[in-house]
């Protein structure tokens, strides 16, 4: 075996890799465009037929909804929630949860209904620590949901939190979206609520 010509191949493999894989700044701020693009869409749940998907159902205001388990990361059933003078209607107050400030928020003035005045239990939502709470009137039941079973989302000021209905009129919340919705997102620093 020749190392000699072995080395000698490599290197013309490698360049000629390089050589295949070079773009004109043209066509690399093109590209890097439409990477960009695709990763500025507003992220849509793939609901494949046939497939399930585990939920949690709750009612809040009177209404029913469901939201995927995987960003529900506990239930907390007994929660003293402080209520902050001069806080939107959405920010129903603040609570400690495992040594953290959680913001508790209502999701009625999201769907243009009022405030609601019962406390039940918190749902904590995020995805890798807890984010959020959302003030329930009662947890209803971890089910599973076949994507056959649901319906268009229905039309009025819901807007990218809901994704889909079912028969019975649950709404079936989109949990990116709910979690990334501006209206949800508070200062808490020492400066106050914003």
């Amino acid at each position: 075996m020749n190392w000699e010509t072995l080395r000698a191949r490599l290197a013309e493999l490698a360049a000629s890799r390089e050589a295949e894989g070079a773009l004109t700044p043209e066509a690399e701020a093109a590209l890097l465009d439409e990477r960009a693009r695709a990763l500025s869409r507003p992220p849509t749940p793939e609901v494949a037929p046939g497939t399930l998907r585990e939920v949690v159902r709750f009612r809040a205001a009177g209404q029913t909804y469901a939201l995927e388990s995987r960003f529900v990361l506990e239930v907390v059933r007994n929660v003293d929630v402080v209520p902050l003078p001069g806080a939107p209607p959405t920010l129903r107050g603040l609570t400690l949860l495992h040594g953290e400030v959680l913001p508790v928020v209502e999701l009625a003035p999201l769907f243009g209904h009022p405030p609601m005045d019962s406390s039940g239990p918190v749902l904590v939502l995020g995805t890798n620590r807890p984010e959020l709470g959302v003030r329930t009137e009662e947890v209803h039941e971890v089910t599973q949901v076949s994507s056959q079973d649901l319906l268009p989302a229905p039309a009025g000021p819901t807007g990218e939190l809901v994704f889909a209905a079912d028969k019975a009129g649950t709404l079936m919340l989109e949990g990116e979206a709910l979690l990334g919705d501006s209206r949800l997102v508070f200062d808490l620093s020492d400066e106050g609520v914003v």
